[in-house]
């Protein structure tokens, strides 16, 4: 089960903080990601992070804008969001993938992960 939490409304230029806490059985967890869903838009990938090697990945529109972190620990995964503007608005998902290790031709795909969270809704306005 995967909790996410940190959404909320913030004003153009500022960040807010993504945070996303795996429950149950979290030893299998190959790695983590952030998606984002906009109204009526496909969702997207935005970053992941590979548990094993410590693999980084972004979109390119988020790069040098969102930092991807985690705490291997609490088996969480945290999304810092810098410079927010109006087209950041989204549910922003967390997902993970337990069925096998996440490479870098499949970590952007939605279907690559097997549990999402709830999603939380960041709202960006100008």
């Amino acid at each position: 089960q995967l909790q996410a939490s940190g959404g909320g409304l913030m004003m153009a230029g500022g960040s807010l903080r993504l945070s996303c806490a795996a429950s149950g059985e979290t030893f299998s967890i190959y790695g983590m990601g952030w998606f984002r869903q906009a109204p009526g838009k496909e969702r997207e990938f935005v970053a992941a992070f590979k548990w094993s090697g410590g693999y980084i990945w972004y979109a390119d529109s988020m790069k040098g804008r969102f930092v991807i972190s985690r705490d291997t620990a609490k088996n969480a995964v945290y999304l810092q969001m810098n410079s927010l503007n109006p087209d950041d608005t989204a549910v922003y998902y967390c997902a993970a993938r337990k069925s096998g290790a996440l490479y870098a031709s499949t970590y952007g795909r939605p279907r690559t992960y097997d549990y999402w969270g709830q999603g939380t809704l960041v709202t960006v306005s100008s």
